[in-house]
C-alpha cells in the first residue's frame, strides 16, 4: 500500500478546511469541559471565553499573515524557518504530543457518552471501538476524509444553533420546564462571580484547551487548493462562529439551572434538556454530542499524522514518516498515532473515573506554548516577507505583543495554581525532555549533513 513518494495530495476544497478547524475547536472542550469551567468559575466564565477568543484571534491572523507569506508552510514549517531546527523540533513535538492527548480526551469522551445508553459497558471498550472507527475514516483520501469531517462538524453545529434556540425558547417560557425567573440563575449562588476573578482566572486552562485546534488551519493550508485567497475569509469566518458557540450555549445554560447544579456525570447539555422534560431531546442531544466528540478525534488524527509528516521534511522527525500511500496518506504517521491512542484507552482501565479531567488539562499548557512559538514566530518573520499580503494583523505589533503578554501571563498563573501540580508538572517535564533531545537531534543532524557535503 505503501510507495515512496513524499508529497500530501491537494485534496481539501475551502469548506473542508473551514469546518476541520470548527471540528478541531467545538468537541469535548464545550460539550463536556463547560461543566469544568463552570464549576471552577460560574457565570463568570463567560468573560474568560471573551478573552480568551480575543486572544484567538490574533494567533489565527498571525497564523494566516504568515500562511500567505510563506506558501505552502504549515505552522511547523514557520516555526523553523522563523527559529530554526531545535525551536522547530522542540514545537512540533509538542504539537504532536498536544493533539495525541487532545485526540485521546475526545475519544475518551466519546466512549462516556456512549455509557448514556449502555452505563454497564466499560470506558476503554467504548472509547477503543469509536478509535477503531476513526482511525479506519482517516485511512481514506484525504478529500473523503475532508467530506466526512464536513458533515461530521456541520452535524454537531447544527445542533448547537438547534440548542441555542430551544434554549432561548426555554428561557422565556415559550416551551415549559424552562425557569420562571431565569435571570436570578446569574445573580444567585454566589452571584456572577462567585469564585471573584481567581475562579475567573482559573477557569483559562479549560478555555484554552477548548479553542485548541483553530490553528488546524496552519496544519491543513499544505493541503488546500487556493489557499491564498480562501484562507482569510476562513480565518475571520471560524473565529467569530466559535465564539458564538460558547459564549450564548454557556448564557443559557447558566439561565436555564443554577450553575452549581451542573454536574461532571454528564454533559450539561444533556443535563439541560433532561431537567426540562422535553420527550426524547437528551437522547437526540447525546447522540450529537457523540458525534461532536468523534468528529474533533478525527480532526485530531489527521493534525498528529500531518505534523509528523512535515517534521520529517524539516528533519526534526525520521524520514521514514515522509512515505505515503498511493492516495497521499501519510500511513506511517497514523499507525504510529492509533498505538499512541490505544495507550490513552488503557489509562481509562486504570482510572476511568479521573482520566478525563487529568488528561484535559494538559494541552491547555501545550495549546498555549504553540501559540506563544505562533506570535514569537510572526514578530521573526514579519521583516522577511518578500512581498505584503493584503491579509495583515491590525495595530502589528501591539496586537502581537498584547497576545504574547497574555498567554505568558496565563502560563505563569497556572504554574503556581496548586490544582494544577499534575498538570503542570507533566508539561515542565515534556518540555524538558524535548529540550534535551533537541540538543542531541540536532548534534547527529549537523554530523549528517556534514557527512552528505563531504560526499558531495
Amino acid at each position: 500500500m505503501e510507495n515512496n513518494q513524499q508529497n500530501l495530495k491537494k485534496g481539501l476544497l475551502p469548506r473542508h478546511v473551514q469546518f476541520i478547524a470548527l471540528a478541531g475547536m467545538i468537541g469535548t472542550g464545550i460539550f463536556k469541559g463547560s461543566s469544568d469551567t463552570l464549576n471552577i468559575a460560574g457565570p463568570s466564565v463567560i468573560v474568560t471565553y471573551l478573552i480568551g477568543g480575543l486572544i484567538l484571534f490574533i494567533i489565527m491572523a498571525a497564523l494566516g499573515e504568515m500562511a500567505l507569506a510563506f506558501p505552502n508552510f504549515n505552522v511547523q514549517h514557520l516555526v523553523n524557518k522563523a527559529f530554526g531546527f531545535q525551536v522547530s523540533f522542540i514545537v512540533g513535538w509538542l504539537y504532536w504530543i498536544n493533539w495525541i492527548l487532545v485526540t485521546v480526551v475526545e475519544l475518551l469522551a466519546a466512549g462516556s457518552f456512549l455509557q448514556y445508553w449502555f452505563p454497564s459497558a466499560p470506558l476503554w471498550l467504548l472509547s477503543f471501538l469509536c478509535a477503531v472507527v476513526i482511525v479506519g475514516i482517516n485511512l481514506t483520501q484525504v478529500k473523503y476524509y475532508g467530506e466526512l469531517e464536513f458533515w461530521f462538524a456541520g452535524i454537531k453545529i447544527l445542533a448547537l444553533i438547534a440548542f441555542i434556540v430551544l434554549g432561548f425558547f426555554l428561557l422565556l417560557g415559550i416551551i415549559p420546564g424552562s425557569s420562571h425567573d431565569s435571570i436570578a440563575n446569574y445573580t444567585a449562588h454566589g452571584g456572577f462571580f462567585p469564585h471573584g476573578a481567581g475562579g475567573m482566572f482559573s477557569a483559562f486552562l479549560v478555555v484554552m484547551f477548548s479553542y485548541g485546534g483553530a490553528e488546524l488551519i496552519g496544519v491543513a493550508v499544505t493541503e488546500t487548493k487556493d489557499a491564498e485567497r480562501v484562507l482569510p475569509k476562513i480565518i475571520k469566518g471560524a473565529v467569530w462562529r466559535v465564539i458564538i458557540f460558547y459564549i450564548l450555549p454557556i448564557l443559557i445554560i447558566c439561565g436555564i439551572m443554577p450553575w452549581n447544579k451542573v454536574s461532571g456525570a454528564e454533559s450539561p447539555f444533556v443535563q439541560v434538556f433532561s431537567s426540562t422534560g422535553l420527550p426524547g431531546a437528551a437522547h437526540i442531544m447525546n447522540f450529537v454530542l457523540l458525534t461532536a466528540v468523534l468528529s474533533a478525534a478525527n480532526s485530531g488524527i489527521y493534525a498528529t499524522s500531518r505534523t509528523l509528516f512535515s517534521m520529517a521534511q524539516s528533519g526534526v522527525a525520521p524520514k521514514s514518516l515522509l512515505k505515503t500511500s498511493k492516495s497521499g496518506i501519510p500511513l506511517t504517521g497514523i499507525m504510529i498515532t492509533s498505538a499512541f491512542i490505544l495507550g490513552g484507552v488503557y489509562l481509562a482501565y486504570i482510572t476511568p473515573s479521573q482520566v478525563i479531567s487529568y488528561l484535559m488539562t494538559i494541552p491547555g499548557f501545550t495549546v498555549m506554548l504553540i501559540w506563544l512559538s505562533i506570535c514569537a514566530a510572526q514578530l521573526k518573520l514579519r521583516p522577511l516577507y518578500k512581498k505584503q499580503s493584503a491579509f495583515r494583523v491590525k495595530w502589528y505589533p501591539f496586537t502581537t505583543i498584547f497576545a504574547i503578554v497574555s498567554l505568558c501571563i496565563i502560563f505563569i498563573g497556572f504554574l503556581l495554581n496548586p490544582n494544577n501540580v499534575i498538570g503542570s508538572t507533566v508539561s515542565l517535564v515534556t518540555v524538558a525532555v524535548l529540550i534535551i533531545l533537541s540538543f542531541a537531534v540536532k548534534k547527529r543532524w549537523t554530523l549528517v549533513n556534514l557527512n552528505s557535503i563531504r560526499q558531495v
